[in-house]
């Protein structure tokens, strides 16, 4: 399996889901920043393209990769409920469970590290606009693109805005990313602050991967020419 060095980051992530670990372990935006090859993506983060290549190509080629599903197979309407379905049910059972999670983690913890706390404080900040972010798309934006007669200008505004509410989480999740070292646990952290990491981990991955197909696979089926 060969990957094009000039290749986007948002064809490798669609032609292979296995490929968003890899991008994601390596702090590189295969969602809002999709439009960039690999090339340019590794020469922004510093990165050395050959070994990002290999491990990409290793993914492309496991035997996670042949089971992946292809959002763009589906049809809208299967889109839209496939990502209630899976990620927003998802985000509104993992959010309430890290809350008080964070909260003890910091409490606990942040005299320590007091990274901790502002772990505690980015994570209460993305649980906010996150918890709008799926209210607006499910009251709004997903009743136009499911309509038989969707209201274009409607459509333009809520594409706009939902591109620039993913943009403000991503910024979160790398920050968070970068506050907890990669989610790497010292030595010294406790079952709660591992699970918190993990969770943590875990709900970058799922929310990575719904932007992805929200700005990659159904925004450019109604976003105006």
């Amino acid at each position: 399996m060969n990957i094009d060095p000039q290749a986007t980051l948002s064809s490798i992530v669609l032609d292979h889901p296995a490929c968003a670990a890899v991008l994601q372990a390596r702090r590189i935006d295969f969602c809002c920043d999709g439009g960039r090859t690999v090339r340019d993506a590794c020469a922004a983060r510093g990165l050395d393209v050959a070994p990002v290549l290999a491990a990409l190509e290793a993914a492309a080629g496991s035997r996670d990769a042949a089971r992946a599903e292809d959002p763009r197979a589906m049809k809208t309407e299967e889109l839209v409920a496939h990502i209630v379905s899976r990620h927003h049910a998802y985000l509104r059972s993992a959010l309430p469970f890290l809350v008080p999670l964070a909260s003890k983690v910091a409490r606990v913890h942040g005299d320590h590290d007091a990274r901790l706390r502002d772990v505690q404080e980015v994570f209460f900040e993305l649980r906010e606009a996150l918890d709008a972010h799926l209210d607006e798309e499910e009251q709004v934006l997903f009743r136009q693109v499911t309509a038989a007669a969707p209201d274009q200008a409607v459509l333009d505004r809520e594409l706009s805005g939902m591109v620039e509410e993913h943009r403000e989480i991503g910024a979160a999740l790398r920050r968070i990313r970068e506050l907890t070292d990669d989610f790497a646990p010292p030595s010294w952290a406790c079952t709660s602050y591992r699970t918190l990491l993990a969770e943590l981990q875990a709900l970058e991955q799922d929310v990575l991967w719904h932007v992805h197909i929200e700005n990659q696979v159904l925004r450019p089926r109604f976003a105006a020419a």
